[in-house]
């Protein structure tokens, strides 16, 4: 589970929302306090900038942060005010109480958590006379250990070398990442990690040595206990596999970090490791839960030692063996899995009730805190949110699909936890009854229709879930998807009914709902995977019409950019073009080509989604419907790019900054393989075809075939078979390569793809990670509007959206990414699911760009290429 996600849902109900948007609790007084003309004040992201205009800061350096707690944050800021301002000093920090707790929450990004103020000192001299003297004016306040700084004595300053400002370049793995320079001119990762770790070129000023050798006092050598792993990190501390060196006995040691990984009710990582600790205790002797061993302090954090506990998380055991996710499962496997679910399900709750005998509430039952062991019995681990239950305090913990409504109290939501598990069992979507109410009497009526297991069991956990009539109420209220022509006519009308409702054209970083990417680089409320440009594309293709207002909105946006926008065609200005031309808005279009042009795009990684090969798609296809010779020109040297830096079929694509380890259609190779298909497809030069057969095969090299004879992407921990980043993406490219030349090889990886995009059941019904990109590639090779006749699998998989699919206000909404919250995008939400529904259904071809069915232009616009030679 990716737990960026917790904090964006904190805003609203129904859709992740950036976590500072609309919060105005607890605002600081400075955030308001007057500044002469002299200073600029401007908001950027969640930050507050404060900025002298005489002041030229240099684009790297040492800076200073200051964190702070909760009671103590407005008198450390008045004191930073009140230093910086007469001293003309620039600095930014987070301007209310809702805000710093969301920056030490437990899931916070450990990199940066903690960070309140942000002081930029001209040069080293500045820096040392900043934490001198405001050192001394904060010594002894209290403040959460940065990771990625270094510590300046007892109080709340630290300090790290990185950038001042705005620069990026492409990291080792692809990602494009805020950059410093290094000394022969080129721009490397700014890299913020839990550990203080300057660049390697940068020396250490001697006013920072002593601060590092104090660092380095604190060491885990004089311990009885030799750390063997890491088994888990939080912004709260870390889980670490031990062994006692006296005994010799495997433990495990849990770290809380004082003042940081904040809960709800103000409580801090210690406090909640006190509350385990005390619970343990209470519980010393039963045989489901972990012995408590010991606890101990090291360099400020608490530690306590319990029992190592051989065994398997819950979460990991159910998906292995889990039958719907299986592509032919017998009926045997049905019975065997239910037997050995509802074996465990009474285990839990016969553990959870001897727990409740010491009355104790748990407060975080889940399937990831529920480990098996080798012999089957179960054991619950995770007391941090554990209370007497005389308490009756809320809950302050809990994982999504398992967390009670507001207001349950005590035992009442460990058994709230214990229903959801039961469902989670047999159809693992509980997470959607946040969103929809309805969704767990439905889930529970296909569940016993799936599973031999017994009603009862099911209506008992659905009436404790809702608190209504059970798995009968609302029966006829739910979601449906019909997979014909009117089905098809009514999802439309329902779904764009919806996206169109939640747009917000009254904000400016996002006019539809969708992943929480909208919000971590900006523009990404614009792009094509997660912004406008995607939705009204999407809109369009299918025939839900067009949106002029909204496509205005996208205009002003677009030729305005924010700082830092991005170029590539998913997540930047190139997809915006391509829409705005493909919505006939082609002076607009025009315009924002030309801010791409004008831009160094030479370091940029290879993947179509934010890289060259998705930028060299766009150039050809500009070029062959403008016949403008620049974009021609610049596709051609886009393209030698990519072909120079490709390499051979047995080696890994390659950036400026090394090995490229993802595969699939938006990361991988087979974005440079459509890229040249297409290329061979204007100029008929068999040279592109074959740099296509190439990157293709780097791609296969990283798939490995299921045992059920299913293809996926191998990442080592899992296999993938999704759009983006599994094999269903690669799949199509080999599909479009294959209607140009046989390749037997190629021809058996496209049928074990397929076989990939045939299991009756997926976690998400997304475009690129989910149901509906099986939807698409399955619709891929059919005739517009035949794909569901031709293919009874089409059909099957169109009903089963049904399950992911929420009522909002009456229309069909869809979950995004995590299920946590519903997404209006192209890449994780409805506006995804509707242009996979418009390929099995519409009577126009109905795709992605650049892998719709006839889309590709007619060989009228050569493109030559250098082919560099191989050696």
């Amino acid at each position: 589970m990716d737990k960026r996600y917790e904090v964006y849902c904190l805003t609203h109900p129904h859709f992740y929302d950036a976590p500072h948007h609309g919060r105005t609790r607890g605002r600081f007084p400075q955030a308001g306090r007057p500044l002469s003309a002299s200073w600029v004040r401007e908001e950027l992201g969640e930050w507050l900038v404060c900025r002298p205009t005489d002041v030229v800061l240099p684009p790297q350096g040492w800076k200073i942060h200051v964190s702070a707690c909760p009671d103590n944050a407005e008198s450390i800021l008045e004191a930073v005010w009140d230093y910086c301002v007469p001293r003309r000093i620039a600095f930014k920090f987070l301007p209310g109480m809702d805000a710093l707790f969301l920056a030490n929450t437990k899931y916070a990004y450990r990199g940066s958590s903690g960070k309140f103020v942000t002081v930029y000192p001209a040069d080293e001299a500045q820096c040392e006379c900043v934490l001198t003297e405001l050192g001394a004016v904060l010594d002894g306040r209290p403040g959460p250990y940065i990771l990625s700084d270094l510590r300046w004595g007892d109080g709340p300053l630290h300090v790290r070398y990185g950038a001042f400002a705005d620069r990026y370049c492409v990291s080792a793995d692809g990602v494009l990442e805020q950059a410093v320079e290094d000394p022969s001119g080129r721009l490397v990762p700014d890299v913020r990690g839990p550990t203080f770790q300057p660049p390697p070129w940068v020396r250490l000023p001697g006013f920072l040595e002593p601060h590092l050798a104090e660092s380095r006092r604190t060491t885990v050598a004089d311990l009885p206990y030799r750390i063997e792993k890491a088994l888990h990190f939080s912004n709260a501390g870390g889980l670490y596999a031990a062994v006692d060196t006296r005994t010799q006995e495997r433990v495990v040691l849990k770290e809380a970090r004082p003042h940081a990984g904040l809960t709800p009710d103000g409580a801090d990582a210690v406090v909640r490791l006190e509350r385990e600790r005390d619970a343990l205790e209470r519980l010393s002797g039963l045989p489901c839960v972990p012995a408590l061993r010991d606890q101990f302090e090291l360099g400020g954090h608490r530690f306590l030692v319990e029992e190592f506990i051989e065994g398997t998380a819950l979460h990991r055991q159910f998906v292995e063996r889990y039958p719907l996710t299986e592509l032919d499962p017998d009926a045997g496997a049905f019975a065997d899995y239910t037997s050995w679910a509802l074996d465990i399900a009474r285990q839990v709750e016969d553990a959870v009730a001897a727990v409740h005998e010491r009355g104790i509430v748990i407060g975080d039952v889940h399937s990831d805190n529920v480990l098996v062991r080798p012999d089957g019995r179960v054991v619950l681990i995770d007391f941090e949110g554990a209370s007497d239950v005389a308490q009756a305090r809320q809950q302050v913990l809990a994982a999504p699909g398992f967390l009670a409504p507001r207001g349950t109290r005590g035992f009442d939501i460990d058994r709230y936890a214990l229903a959801c598990l039961r469902l989670f069992l047999f159809m693992p979507l509980t997470g959607l009854i946040d969103l929809d109410g309805g969704k767990a009497g439905q889930l529970a009526r296909e569940a016993v229709q799936l599973f031999p297991v017994p009603r009862r069991f099911l209506d008992e956990a659905v009436r404790t879930i809702t608190g209504d009539g059970g798995m009968t109420a609302r029966a006829d209220d739910v979601p449906r998807i019909e997979p014909d022509h009117s089905g098809w006519l009514r999802a439309r009308e329902s779904i764009s009914g919806a996206i169109l409702a939640a747009a917000t054209p009254q904000r400016d970083d996002r006019l539809f709902p969708g992943d929480i990417e909208q919000f971590a680089l900006p523009g990404g409320g614009l792009d094509l995977a997660h912004g406008a440009a995607g939705v009204l594309y999407a809109l369009d293709v299918t025939g839900a019409g067009r949106h002029p207002d909204h496509e205005d909105w996208l205009i002003r946006r677009a030729l305005n950019p924010e700082p830092g926008t991005r170029l590539g065609f998913y997540n930047g200005m190139h997809g915006i073009a391509y829409v705005l031309e493909h919505l006939g808005r082609h002076e607009e279009a025009a315009k924002a080509l030309d801010m791409c042009l004008g831009e160094r795009w030479e370091t940029l990684a290879l993947d179509l989604k934010s890289g060259l090969s998705g930028i060299g798609l766009n150039l050809l296809h500009f070029a062959a419907t403008t016949g403008d010779a620049a974009c021609l020109d610049a596709a051609h040297r886009v393209a030698e790019a990519v072909a120079d830096r490709l390499g051979p079929a047995d080696a890994v694509p390659t950036t400026s900054g090394g090995a490229h380890p993802r595969a699939g259609l938006m990361y991988g190779a087979s974005g440079p393989a459509l890229m040249f298909l297409r290329l061979y497809e204007h100029g008929g030069d068999p040279a592109h075809l074959d740099l296509a057969a190439t990157a293709l095969r780097q791609d296969l090299r990283r798939c490995l075939v299921r045992e059920e004879g299913a293809m996926e992407v191998n990442e080592g921990f899992r296999t993938m078979p999704y759009l983006a980043d599994g094999s269903v993406g690669i799949g199509m490219v080999l599909d479009a390569y294959l209607a140009h030349r046989a390749d037997e090889e190629f021809s058996a990886a496209a049928d074990a793809i397929r076989k990939a995009a045939r299991a009756s059941f997926y976690i998400e019904p997304g475009l690129f990670d989910g149901l509906a990109g099986m939807i698409l590639h399955l619709s891929h090779p059919h005739p517009p509007g035949t794909a569901v006749a031709r293919d009874p699998l089409i059909a099957d998989h169109v009903r089963r959206l049904a399950r992911h699919a929420c009522l909002l206000d009456g229309r069909l909404a869809f979950p995004g990414e995590q299920l946590m919250r519903l997404s209006m995008d192209l890449a994780t939400g409805g506006a995804g699911v509707l242009l996979a529904l418009g390929a099995a259904f519409h009577s126009r071809p109905t795709g992605l760009p650049f892998l719709t069915p006839d889309s590709a232009a007619p060989p009228d616009v050569p493109v030559p290429i250098r082919v560099p030679e191989r050696r």
